[in-house]
């Protein structure tokens, strides 16, 4: 648990944290990728700990990793790399540099610190955690292949360590269908997301696909009803669903594909209106990018990753808190499930 006050008073002590419309000035460049929905006021707010956290960065020979849900401030502001879930991991394996902060939730923390054990890997916040991770552990996947003897167990990387360590190779929202036709067994076991797996099961209908019973919080709450009743009240909006949607909300979709793949094709397409059918900084993030876009309608914030922010980015990397660590012998088997992962989509191309 934060002591949020604490922590204030000693970086107030350490850095000019005050807000200050002259460096906002001077940033400009870097505010001009975020005007559209970042206030001029909030960036004055924002100025101090962008550049207080990148000359922090250098010192400490440290990067940021960041979700493509983080907040724009972060995202434009102090992220070196922006991703989806596979993204990340790649980025992970590969950065060369000592120190990885992870701007995102507790497991995308886990899955670099197994690919990169030798690395110091910085949680911003220990307690921003995953519904949908939390919704399973490793005997509920024995649970599983007591159930389904001899089927593969395909494991969405938003799971823990341990959960990761129990499975036979992970999958990601932007490459699930792909993993899992590749299967040599006609019956697939898919952990821990329902509706990710129900919606797999329509892409790749000659496997039997069997799921536990967990979805995530943020897209759960979007319903077919809602897609409808927008559509009528907005007619022409283009809209663009997460997998992790229920399967009628997926079918009622223009589009549906990972955040990287809800990225490239508003880029690609350029709508005139769009409702991403995700958690809210998706669109935040891509607005000053696509000025012709009008992103329109509602969306659902997941409370975990706002629990990541420029100050507690600025305290991890000031204090070098929090590491995260892995059991090394879960670590090992966990890294041969996403090592899979990386190798098989990479072999796929894609």
């Amino acid at each position: 648990m934060f002591d949020l006050q604490t922590m204030r008073d000693q970086l107030a002590s350490t850095y000019d944290l005050a807000p200050n419309p002259d460096l906002a000035e001077q940033m400009s460049d870097l505010y001009q990728t975020m005007d559209r929905v970042v206030n001029p006021v909030d960036w004055a707010r924002y100025a101090p700990y962008v550049a207080a956290i990148n000359a922090l960065k250098k010192e400490r020979g440290a990067v940021i990793l960041a979700h493509n849900y983080m907040t724009p401030e972060i995202y434009h502001g102090v992220a070196d790399f922006v991703g989806d879930s596979l993204q990340l991991a790649i980025e992970a394996a590969r950065v060369e540099a000592d120190v990885i902060v992870q701007c995102g939730v507790h497991f995308m923390a886990e899955t670099s610190k197994i690919l990169s054990p030798e690395k110091t890997v910085l949680m911003p916040d220990m307690a921003a955690g995953c519904s949908l991770a939390e919704s399973i552990t490793a005997a509920g996947v024995e649970e599983m292949r007591r159930k389904y003897p001899g089927a593969p167990v395909v494991t969405y990387v938003n799971t823990t360590a341990e959960v990761k360590a129990a499975s036979d190779i992970c999958c990601t929202s932007s490459n699930a269908a792909q993993i899992v036709a590749a299967m040599d067994s006609d019956t697939v076991i898919m952990t821990p997301d329902k509706y990710l797996a129900q919606n797999v099961a329509n892409q790749v209908p000659q496997k039997n696909i069997v799921w536990w019973d967990g979805s995530c919080i943020v897209h759960e709450q979007y319903t077919a009803k809602d897609l409808r009743e927008f559509r009528e009240w907005n007619p022409g909006t283009r809209l663009i669903a997460h997998p992790e949607c229920p399967p009628d909300v997926v079918a009622e979709a223009d589009f549906s594909g990972s955040t990287s793949g809800i990225i490239k094709y508003v880029t690609d397409e350029k709508p005139e209106k769009a409702m991403l059918i995700t958690e809210c900084s998706m669109a935040s993030n891509i607005a000053d990018e696509l000025p012709e876009v009008d992103f329109v309608g509602p969306c659902n914030m997941c409370p975990y990753m706002k629990m990541i922010t420029l100050e507690k980015i600025l305290w991890s990397l000031h204090t070098m808190s929090e590491p995260v660590e892995v059991d090394p012998q879960v670590a090992d088997k966990a890294r041969l499930a996403v090592q899979r992962m990386i190798d098989l989509s990479q072999k796929l191309g894609i």
